[in-house]
């Protein structure tokens, strides 16, 4: 991470996780390591480049371990590290608060839109 200066720890937590996707990538990998086209099933509407992108700042952070194996075809894959998987919980919390603020605004789901394994 470049040299920055932040007002509170919340702004860094905000910086490292935040975004559209960063979040999703996380919430895809909390139970296990996944390969690049598993990331990508499992979040339908983000690009590959983006993907990408997510992945790299988020490896580049120390949240994400990428995982490169010497064979051919080569075989990448994807995990949380200890600092990622100290993330799971407060997601967690994130997806539950979620779930009972749409319930309590009548808000409808589609279970399949960008919502990653429950």
């Amino acid at each position: 991470m470049d040299t920055k200066e932040y007002n509170c720890f919340f702004q860094l937590a905000t910086e490292v996780i935040g975004g559209k996707w960063k979040s999703m990538v996380l919430w895809a990998l909390k139970k296990d390591v996944k390969r690049n086209g598993e990331l990508k099933r499992l979040i339908p509407k983000i690009s590959q480049k983006m993907l990408t992108q997510q992945l790299r700042e988020l490896e580049e952070v120390g949240i994400v371990k990428r995982v490169v194996y010497p064979v051919i075809p080569p075989k990448v894959e994807y995990k949380l590290t200890k600092d990622g998987q100290k993330l799971i919980p407060i997601l967690e919390q994130l997806h539950d608060w979620g779930k009972d603020y749409a319930k309590n605004n009548d808000i409808n789901i589609i279970k399949d839109a960008n919502c990653v394994i429950e």
